[in-house]
């Protein structure tokens, strides 16, 4: 079975186009998987939101400060929620891809059942909460809960 490929999910940038605490995370939690050999490729995913430059162009930046070739970084760079990040890096795969799907542990089973109802063969994989903030952590759990909830009735399109 051939290696996945990575599929880092977005998160917010901060002003000034740096990257958030859990962006820089699940980016280098990525160049980590590289470097190991677990994953071939991997997509930077997430399109612009309060404060350009795009999730996906941060993430990229992170790969190569890490040592991940650019010839092995895809950008996903419209996405604005998890069911997009999934559904429009996917798109740039060939068919029948094995993915691995990398965001923060409370995030993981929202994109996992977004991949699954999309019938992607994904697996996952997250970072340390290193460098975390406990509040924010606790506030990022509490709207997974909420967010897995809608995910759950909602159609995906």
């Amino acid at each position: 079975m051939s290696r996945p490929i990575a599929i880092v999910l977005g998160a917010f940038v901060e002003p000034g186009g740096t990257a958030s605490r859990a962006l820089r995370r699940r980016a280098e939690k990525a160049a980590d998987l590289y470097a190991a050999g677990v994953v071939c490729k991997i997509v930077g995913s997430g399109g612009i939101g309060r404060h350009p430059p795009s999730e996906a162009r941060v993430i990229r930046a992170i790969l190569l400060d890490h040592g991940v070739p650019e010839a092995d970084i895809l950008l996903e760079e419209e996405s604005r929620n998890t069911l997009d990040n999934i559904r429009f890096s996917a798109k740039l795969l060939p068919a029948e891809t094995n993915l691995m799907l990398i965001s923060d542990a409370w995030h993981l089973p929202r994109a996992r059942l977004v991949a699954r109802r999309l019938g992607l063969n994904a697996s996952t994989a997250h970072p340390s909460l290193r460098g975390a903030q406990p509040l924010r952590v606790a506030k990022s759990i509490a709207r997974e809960i909420a967010a897995f909830l809608v995910y759950l009735i909602r159609p995906m399109r």
